[in-house]
């Protein structure tokens, strides 16, 4: 009983949940094209560039899964004052510490090797993403701003990532909505926090962040996230790629995303801030899943049913 409890816990602590985020790793592929290839029977699956895109995903999901324990080691004691993270497996006593220390370095060495038998590169880029995680987890998540443009940072290191594993160009619009957009998720986050009682003792950065400044920053980043995206799709360059002007179609799907996120992050939408973080409440929201949805839907409509034939 107490073996299966301890492998209960170790699996929460690699919060799988999260591991959504690393959908990001499969964004140059599913822009550039190459998800399916036309075939005398209809489009097929590219198995092979589909594999090597959710081969450098799952390194990156080993690799958040070692980060999220590293980090549950090193604030166990601030999480222990927090009202929702007391419960986390570590801080709780669940899971022992010595154990939690073991699983992150076999993720980490196991992530790392898995990443270089797909090329340097990408080990490089998986190198950068650890190293600047350990950077925030020790060190620079105490200051405010700072924190979340290193959370930013990694979630352009797993579009590099994917760019490199699927081989395909990564566009700098690509990268200019992901870092804006991971900006704007990350002070939500903050604003959540915020919210919460005793919120310096559970992360010393809160104390520079008042809800003002806050506020502000995501006004800033949602609309910067959303203007920069209808950019995108009205580019000469974009419609090119995809012999299809109604790509600005899907736009607004991320305005009513961002203002969702909004909404959520309020604590508005009517079950209050229970959730440890807004990655869950958007996962439990039907209207942003939804949304979600539909997007993906009209996304994959447009690039790879819309176009005119080639003849």
């Amino acid at each position: 009983m107490g073996g299966s409890c301890v492998i209960r816990g170790l699996l929460k602590t690699l919060r799988p949940h999260q591991w959504v985020k690393n959908l990001f790793v499969l964004a140059p592929m599913f822009f550039h094209k190459d998800l399916f290839l036309a075939t005398a029977q209809g489009p097929a699956l590219n198995l092979a560039v589909t594999g090597r895109a959710l081969a450098a995903a799952a390194v990156f999901c080993l690799l958040a899964g070692a980060v999220y324990t590293i980090n549950d080691l090193v604030d166990v004691e601030a999480d222990r004052v927090h009202p929702i993270k007391r419960n986390r497996p570590i801080a709780s006593g669940q899971v022992p510490e010595r154990t939690a220390r073991l699983m992150a370095g076999v993720l980490v060495a196991v992530s790392l090797v898995a990443a270089y038998s797909r090329g340097p590169a990408l080990a490089l880029v998986a190198l950068v993403y650890f190293a600047e995680n350990l950077a925030y987890s020790f060190k620079l998540k105490h200051v405010a701003f700072l924190d979340v443009s290193l959370i930013a940072l990694g979630f352009v290191l797993r579009v590099l990532a994917g760019g490199i594993a699927a081989d395909v160009h990564v566009s700098g619009y690509m990268l200019a909505c992901t870092a804006l957009l991971a900006l704007f998720l990350g002070f939500g986050k903050r604003r959540h926090e915020l919210a919460l009682e005793n919120a310096g003792r559970q992360r010393a950065a809160l104390e520079s962040y008042t809800p003002l400044s806050l506020n502000v920053a995501l006004a800033v980043t949602g609309t910067a996230t959303a203007v920069t995206y209808l950019a995108y799709t009205l580019d000469p360059d974009t419609r090119a790629a995809f012999n299809s002007s109604y790509l600005w179609l899907t736009a607004p799907f991320v305005v009513v995303g961002i203002g969702r996120f909004l909404f959520l992050v309020s604590g508005r939408a009517g079950r209050g801030l229970k959730a440890e973080s807004p990655t869950q409440e958007m996962l439990r929201d039907v209207p942003f899943v939804l949304n979600l949805v539909l997007w993906v839907v009209v996304v994959v409509a447009i690039v790879y049913q819309l176009r005119p034939n080639a003849r």
